[in-house]
Parts: C-alpha cells; structure tokens; sequence
C-alpha cells in the first residue's frame, strides 16, 4: 500500500541564490529539460543578452557578470522552476507556494498564474530595469545571535538608528526585507554609508549586498511605472495553487482578482518592505503543511525560513538547537539545493 502523499509547501528563492559553487546547477540537474533551457536562450538571445547556458556552463563564475540583475534573474527562474517541475507528484501534494523577493515572481510561475513564457518575460523585464535604472543598494544585518535567540534591544537600536538617518534631507534608509533573523534595509548611498559606520560589528556583518539596488522600497517607484508600461495585467492568470505574498496575505484560485494581484505584484511587491517572515508564518499557519520545500539554486533561504519559525516557537522551536535537533530527527525544511535532501524530493522519472 502506498504511503500518503506529503502536504508541502513551495518556497521560491531569490535574488543572491545563485553563486559560485552554484556553477553549473542547471545543467547538473536538469539537462533532460532542454526545450526549456533552449525556449529561454532564445529568447535572451533576440534581446542580445547572453544566454542561461553560457552563464551556468561558464568555466569561471565571474562576480561581474553573473550576479548582474539581468544576468541573475533569468538564471535563478529558470533553476528553481525547473526544480519545482521535478517534485515528485507522487509523494508531495503542494498546498501553497511562496517565495523571498524575486522569488515571488518564480511563484507566480509555478501557481501557473503565468505561462512560461510571460513569467520568463516578466522576469527578465524586472531584471533589466533593476540593472539599468535602480538606485541606491542594500545592507543586511542580524537580528539574532548564534543560537538564533533575539539580541536584546536590539530591534530598538535599529529603529533609532533609522530614524536618526532619516532626519537628514539627503539621506533615505526604510526596511527592504525581513528576512527571519535577518534585517535588510534599503536606501540611497548616503544613508547606507552613515548605517554601516553606526552599526556594531558583528561577525561579517554589516554588509552591503553587492549588485543590489533598492529594492522593496519607495525608491523603486520609477521601476514600477516602467514595468507597467512593458508588461500588460492580461498576463496575470489565477492561481491554480494557493500564493502567500510578501505581506503574509494568501490568493486562492477561485477568489483571486488578478487585476489585484498584477497592480500587488508591479506595485506593493516592488515598493514596499517584503515580509518573507510573515509569508513563511503564514504558510504554516494556514496550511499545516507535512514539509517546507526550498527549490535551488543554493540553500540561502533555509537559515531564515528557520528563524521564521523560531519566531512563533512553530511545534515548540525556540532555538537553532532545537531546529537542528528536529532536522536531525524529522526534516521539515528539505532543500533542492542540497544533494542529500534532493534526493527524497525529485521524481525519480
């Protein structure tokens, strides 16, 4: 008799996942998808743009080159897509989808509210206006110590020290991303430079995200108004499967308006702070799902989707002992980027 199926969700990577040892992830795991590698080097190829299989097939991974946002976006969808279509439909039965940033686009895709085709147009548009008209950058900073337990008043030091930054006319600094046990701020050069001198160094942090802009903040209102000129709501479909945004709010296939969801996904999603902690609550509360599933590239994600659980103590987690303990024991957390973990993920066809 066959085992139940597991119910998961899906949480889409983003910007940042695909790096050096990430080389060649495409082609590793997915030669056998070739039409679609070849359908998206076509298209970038009519655009002048190198194509995904020169980038993952390079001989060197070149840190000016790949983590470019029009370089990086295409590349990342078309990984974690090509991930997401290779779940084993006979062990999991996906309950919702979301994802970090950019990786709510890659939802989108796999929800089917676009087709292949508009989710490649869609992204590369967003990839390429961020690449030559964004501002401004993006540094990120802990929340948390090693055991993942909350520094004290630290989250208050943080707003004073924005606050304080904001009272200068040429400086802008809002929060980008919260992202578990991270905190990413965006805002323009001037404040970036004032946030890191005033933040206490801890371990490798501050850091600035090299080749970020902005994102998810007021300064990306240009990118907005020009995605809207390229990109037409017709290309937004229902969801054929559950979404949860970056605000933690859900769209269902028989109620979604996707005129709604077209002006949430090229305007709030892009504009205002993305609460990836919230969406992964928000997963898990609603859905009660068996397994959180990470599509690759890389495991960037699986640190913070822990922490997002930590944060409401999810089945008793109050620490990254405990998280580590439950892994160990059951995993909740399964990574397509991890070869161990993938192997219990794909479908074996």
């Amino acid at each position: 008799m066959s085992q139940p199926r597991k119910k998961a969700v899906v949480v889409c990577p983003g910007r940042g996942t695909y790096n050096k040892s990430e080389l060649g992830y495409l082609y590793r795991h997915h030669a056998n998808k070739a039409d679609m590698i070849q359908g998206i080097d076509d298209y970038r190829q009519q655009s002048g743009q190198l194509t995904i299989t020169e980038l993952d097939q390079a001989t060197v991974f070149d840190p000016r080159i790949h983590p470019r946002g029009d370089n990086a976006s295409s590349l990342i969808y078309a990984c974690a897509y090509a991930d997401f279509l290779s779940i084993d439909p006979d062990q999991f039965d996906i309950v919702a989808i979301t994802g970090n940033s950019m990786g709510w686009y890659i939802a989108l895709a796999c929800a089917n509210c676009l087709d292949p085709a508009d989710a490649l147009q869609l992204i590369d548009t967003m990839g390429n206006l961020m690449h030559e008209h964004a501002m401004g950058g993006q540094v990120i900073y802990p929340l948390l110590d090693e055991n993942w337990q909350a520094v004290p008043g630290r989250i208050e030091e943080l707003e004073k020290i924005k606050q304080a930054i904001n009272q200068h006319a040429d400086k802008t600094l809002t929060d980008s991303i919260l992202l578990g046990g991270m905190r990413v701020f965006a805002g323009n050069d001037a404040a970036l430079k004032t946030l890191i001198t005033s933040l206490e160094p801890d371990a490798n942090y501050p850091m600035r995200l090299p080749n970020h802009a902005a994102f998810h903040s007021p300064m990306m209102q240009n990118i907005t108004d020009m995605a809207r000129e390229r990109l037409p709501a017709k290309l937004i479909r229902p969801p054929q499967c559950p979404l949860v945004d970056g605000r933690g709010n859900s769209w269902f296939p028989l109620s979604s308006d996707t005129m709604e969801l077209y002006n949430y996904t090229l305007g709030g999603q892009v504009v205002d702070t993305y609460d990836f902690t919230r969406a992964i609550q928000a997963c898990v509360q609603e859905f009660a799902p068996d397994c959180l599933i990470i599509p690759g590239p890389g495991n960037a994600l699986g640190g913070a989707t822990a922490q997002a659980l930590i944060d409401i103590q999810w089945q008793g987690l109050t620490s990254k002992h405990d998280f580590k303990e439950r892994q160990q024991r059951k995993p909740f957390i399964l990574s397509m980027g991890l070869e161990t973990q993938r192997a219990q993920l794909v479908d074996p066809d």
